[in-house]
């Protein structure tokens, strides 16, 4: 092979798993398969290196490769950047070239992620014996340095451990070798695995101690956590492997109680549309995030999604929060001082992490500067606020005045985008910069000074000083005026009629100018590395200030929230209770007043976890009358509660939920062989199993996956588990009308309908929450005004009216010391009841079950005759 070649060769071998884009002057070139895989994804032209076409190849600029690698990133691929590591002007054998970075979906620092995400990388580890497992989950995102890691145990921990991960929704997850893949981390499109022996005590946790500079992790939680602290260590592996570099901007690492938020598994996020659509491209406006995020900074953004997905339960924080947004709230014009400081602070935390990361040009620490210029402003407007929670944040905000002054005093005030550009340092720093800077600005006139000088020294009045690239600067006497040249000249080349001379200080000189340019970026390089490193000595300061402002933007958010939207600060109580007066939707109320569609229609919802009750409300009505909303409006009262913002209601009392489970709407999982049903029952077995009397339960047309009979059984036997061994506050909005009859039973279960209003025309829904069951559930109704054709709504009707009159009176409930029963029919005779026995009801069509009912009845009046 070509010396070239072998240099790809060399670099491939190493990253054999990577798409190695090898830079050859102003292109980064691909070869071999990776040339087809990039020449696919990107829509590149596919060309050759050799004219049989044995050797694929295709290639991107280099100016504009990060939009290609971007674009990679988010399809799941790892790229190796190999890099000329000599100026090819200054060598004369093949350039040097060497891996330099190794990028993934986890480790991109610009891999189009919104300023509100997180990229998050995470690592899942598993020890301990197959039924009572440790299970660990760590997630660091490094564009930000935030660091995180937990651990579960027990016969549940896998599950927790994994509903934790995809929750978090990384980019990319890191495996051991020889682990098998739990199924549902399919999801995660980049699964990366790393040697097992990384996954080692004595390997990983030290790393992780020499990362905090610390000699035990006790001070972060993890005496006692020793998968958490190991999954730790495989992230940090990780990231220096790849990077080559110590990303010296994570230098924090929290261990994550799952017993200290309120608990949110993937399904309920999903279906409560907390960040992001139910759906693939629907619109950003119908989750909680987007109607919450009036956040001025990126990183009051992060921090608020990280607190929907992670709601607080300690009452003593939460009042906290609540006192510093009223203060807020009732201050005006000291709120908007604040908010006005934010204006102008980029992401610190990113720029940052490229700072560390030896991605930042010198426009990144300039921004940088401008940030942190803007703190002490920031600091005093804070610090007019009186709550505790405001004096706090103002301690904790450290202006960082010294850093600021470091890097203005050392870069223009708008330098180039990088340094090989040179120009970014300020005059005045180094004598020899400026020096050799004037010589390359004033390069004529220094030549003009020497040639008059030595005229006049030699008294040559023809005397001349000249360049060219053979023989460099020189000096020209004619022959006529030879004898009057000095004796320091140096005879440097004989023409015809003249004779070219240099002297010590002409070779100086030219030494100097020829040199001065590249002479210019090394120094400059040398200074901004000095930057860089004193920057990044100050890293933990900056991160904490950076939290400080998140904390500070997110209060203000839900303050100016609460003023514009009139929400009302909750009371907290130790009763487990969930009393709202006048309570909205947030989500559709703001839908509905951006798109003018009209007003929300409020409504009071009580539930009571105690034995006065009630703790399960039973719901019923026509689709499309706001079953649904009144459900999620619950959870997202106490949701909202428990982030410490302020509530879209009239009074809100709360006692604090534990964990809100959800079960709304179907769905297949057809790649893993669950049907509709068999997800819905997959769900309710979570929520049964699981669920404490502090949870918050709710749960939208159950049974519907399955016959009527066995569905409303389902549901039946769920409503009297619920009621009788859970206790928690329970929501259940259901169409079958037979489960209203259990309000008369069970203690602890009211009735509740939708309001409609009945007319000529049809009906119309009043959106409104009354208490009592409803009389039917206007399916038809609603099928007309979804403008069914007029023949199937009139058959429709007609067979409605035969099923009622067959199934009146057939369904009764019969109370004893057991658990109450559901049955059907009320034999009257013991052959009637053997051939219901011998029936396979799952079996029969809804034609044949007619014709039986039939027939039943008809033998029934008989005996009655």
């Amino acid at each position: 092979m070509t010396p070239f070649m072998r240099q790809w060769t060399s670099a491939k071998r190493e990253n054999p798993d990577a798409l190695l884009f090898f830079r050859m002057g102003d292109f980064y070139e691909l070869f071999y398969d990776d040339a087809v895989t990039a020449s696919r994804e990107l829509q590149l032209t596919l060309t050759a290196r050799d004219r049989e076409r044995q050797v694929p190849m295709c290639g991107v600029p280099y100016h504009s490769v990060e939009a290609y690698l971007t674009r990679l990133l988010r399809r799941g691929y790892r790229i190796a950047i190999c890099e000329q590591m000599e100026d090819p002007k200054l060598t004369k054998k093949i350039v040097k070239r060497e891996v330099i970075r190794v990028l993934s979906p986890g480790t991109a620092l610009d891999a189009g992620i919104g300023q509100e995400q997180n990229n998050f990388l995470a690592a899942y580890f598993e020890s301990g014996p197959e039924k009572q497992p440790f299970c660990a989950v760590a997630l660091l995102d490094v564009s930000t340095g935030e660091f995180r890691t937990s651990e579960f145990q027990g016969a549940k921990a896998r599950q927790q451990a994994l509903d934790s991960l995809l929750l978090a929704g990384p980019s990319e997850v890191l495996l051991p070798a020889g682990a098998e893949v739990p199924g549902s981390l399919e999801k995660i499109p980049a699964r990366t695995r790393v040697e097992d022996w990384v996954f080692t005590r004595d390997f990983a946790v030290p790393l992780v101690e020499r990362q905090l500079q610390v000699r035990s992790l006790e001070g972060f939680g993890l005496v006692g956590h020793e998968a958490a602290a190991i999954a730790a260590g495989v992230l940090l592996h990780y990231v220096r492997t790849t990077q080559k570099n110590d990303a010296l901007h994570i230098d924090s690492l929290r261990f994550q109680e799952h017993s200290m938020a309120l608990e949110l598994d993937q399904v309920t996020v999903r279906n409560l549309e907390l960040v992001e659509p139910l759906f693939a491209g629907q619109d950003d406006r119908a989750t909680l995030f987007h109607t919450l995020d009036c956040c001025i900074t990126p990183m009051g953004k992060r921090l608020l999604r990280a607190t929907i997905l992670r709601p607080l339960i300690a009452a003593d924080v939460l009042n906290a929060r609540y006192e510093a947004v009223g203060e807020a709230h009732s201050d005006l014009v000291q709120r908007e001082e604040v908010r006005r400081a934010f204006e102008g602070i980029l992401d610190l935390e990113r720029l940052l992490a490229r700072l560390s990361l030896d991605s930042a040009g010198p426009r990144d620490v300039c921004a940088l500067a401008s940030s942190l210029a803007r703190l002490p402003g920031l600091k005093a407007a804070v610090s007019a606020m009186q709550s505790p929670l405001w004096r706090e944040l103002a301690a904790r905000l450290d202006t960082l005045e010294d850093v600021t002054g470091r890097i203005s005093a050392t870069l223009i005030a708008e330098p180039p985008l990088t340094m090989a550009d040179g120009g970014a340092i300020a005059p005045g720093v180094d004598a020899e910069l400026d020096d050799l800077r004037s010589i390359s600005s004033t390069g004529r006139q220094s030549i003009a000074a020497i040639e008059e000088r030595e005229r006049a020294r030699t008294g040559i009045g023809s005397l001349k000083v000249r360049y060219n690239s053979v023989f460099g600067y020189y000096i020209e006497i004619t022959k006529a005026n030879l004898a009057m040249a000095p004796a320091d000249y140096e005879r440097k080349q004989t023409l015809v009629n003249a004779e070219r001379f240099t002297t010590p200080e002409l070779k100086e000189y030219e030494v100097k100018i020829l040199t001065a340019h590249d002479r210019c970026i090394e120094i400059e390089k040398r200074i901004f590395g000095e930057l860089r490193r004193a920057v990044l000595e100050a890293a933990g300061r900056i991160r904490r200030a950076s939290a400080a402002v998140a904390e500070a933007d997110l209060l203000t958010n839900f303050a100016h929230l609460a003023s514009l939207r009139q929400y009302v600060r909750p009371a907290l109580t130790e009763e487990l209770v969930l009393e709202a007066v006048a309570a909205r939707h947030p989500v559709i109320e703001q839908w509905m007043e951006d798109t003018r569609e009209g007003r929300f229609i409020a409504n009071d919802l009580y539930l009571s976890a105690t034995d006065e009750g009630p703790s399960l409300l039973l719901i019923t009505g026509p689709n499309m009358g706001g079953k649904s909303t009144y459900l999620r409006q619950a959870a997202m009262l106490v949701l909202m509660a428990q982030m410490g913002s302020f509530v879209p209601a009239q009074s809100l009392r709360l006692g604090l939920v534990d964990r809100i489970y959800t079960r709304i709407g179907a769905s297949d999982n057809v790649a893993r062989g669950r049907s509709t049903f068999m997800v819905e029952m997959t769900e309710t077995a979570t929520i049964l199993n699981t669920a404490s009397k502090r949870s918050l339960i709710l749960l939208d047309e159950m049974g519907r996956g399955t016959a009527t009979f066995d569905g409303l059984s389902l549901a039946w036997a769920t409503v009297e588990y619920l009621h009788a061994e859970t206790g928690a506050r329970t929501l259940f909005a259901t169409h079958y009308h037979e489960l209203t009859m259990l309000a008369e039973k069970l203690k602890r279960v009211r009735n509740l309908r939708v309001g409609i209003k009945e007319g000529a025309s049809g009906i119309v829904f009043l959106h409104t929450i009354e208490p009592g069951a409803a009389s039917k559930s206007y399916g038809i109704e609603v099928a007309k005004l979804a403008g069914l054709p007029a023949a199937v709504i009139e058959r429709a009707k007609h067979v409605l009216k035969q099923h009622e009159k067959q199934e009146r009176q057939s369904v009764q409930v019969e109370t004893a010391p057991e658990p109450m029963q559901l049955t059907i029919f009320t034999p009257l005779s013991q052959r009637i009841v053997d051939r219901i026995e011998q029936v396979d009801v799952n079996a029969l069509t809804p034609l044949q079950a007619l014709n039986l009912l039939e027939e039943l009845q008809q033998e029934l009046k008989g005996q009655r005759d």
